[in-house]
């Protein structure tokens, strides 16, 4: 079995991996965290999970977890999440990582505890199909090249708190990448007022909030006459649960590296 601990154990992505680990064969939750004052330290992670209790209590101490020497540990946090890495690499676990607000200066270090023997997994989206997505419209941008204005929209629900969402920016660096173009120089964040004619240099990219939207991400590819639309919704965060689990599974058989999920489906 695969010894798991999840960071962030009682927000809304912490309770499902809890319970799609304490509902998987392969897998066995040893450790779950919270932030030091959390109202959910001491209770059992998988009664506050929604599932049955599984005899693992939530703790603030990452360092007491890692000493029971877990095969992998999770995290889907949005703060702190270098140190987690780190202190989970120096523990001989592997790390996954979903969080949207990782940093060039994270990925830097990622890449340094990679080096010296981590294994790590870092995707803004664990989705299968996000990551096909991915594939597909790194294709359609190479088909299509420059006579193809691209466009993204993204929603997502009420209370994210980041945008555009990590996942709309990969895919507009997906198309930079096709394009040798830059992500910094060339993707426009909405646009307000008499702003002049869409120049054949840009990317458009336009953030909508609303409701309990778990993730809707669509490319438009307009051209004259016709335009191709490629879209994903989520309608169930297990979906990224699942994807986080699949990933694990990678990592216990991978060679030190950092990798993505694109490395764990096998899409590159």
């Amino acid at each position: 079995m695969i010894k798991t601990v999840i960071v962030g154990a009682a927000g809304r992505m912490g309770r499902m991996l809890v319970a799609n680990v304490a509902q998987n064969e392969r897998f066995q939750l040893v450790g779950a965290t919270e932030y030091s004052g959390s109202p959910f330290l001491g209770k059992d992670a998988g009664l506050v999970a929604g599932v049955d209790a599984l005899g693992v209590a939530i703790t603030c101490d990452l360092g007491a977890v890692l000493a029971q020497k877990p095969d992998v540990v999770i995290d889907f946090a949005t703060a702190g999440v270098r140190d987690a890495v780190s202190a989970a690499v120096a523990a001989g676990a592997a790390a996954v990582v979903g969080s949207t607000l990782i940093t060039a200066d994270d990925r830097a270090e990622f890449r340094r505890l990679a080096g010296n023997g981590g294994r790590i997994v870092v995707a803004g989206n664990m989705s299968i199909g996000v990551n096909l997505l991915f594939k597909l419209v790194k294709e359609a941008a190479a088909v299509l090249g420059t006579d193809a204005d691209v466009e993204i929209v993204e929603m997502h629900h009420n209370l994210k708190k980041d945008a555009p969402s990590g996942t709309a920016a990969r895919l507009a660096e997906v198309v930079c990448e096709a394009r040798d173009w830059s992500y910094d120089k060339d993707v426009r964040h909405g646009r307000v007022g008499v702003v002049g004619e869409r120049t054949k240099h840009e990317i458009g990219m336009h953030s909508l909030r609303g409701g309990d939207v778990v993730g809707d991400h669509t490319v438009i590819f307009a051209m004259n006459g016709e335009r191709v639309e490629l879209t994903h919704k989520a309608s169930s965060r297990n979906t990224f649960a699942r994807g986080a689990l699949k990933a694990a599974e990678f990592l216990s058989a991978a060679a030190p590296g950092l990798y993505d999920m694109q490395d764990v489906l096998g899409l590159k």
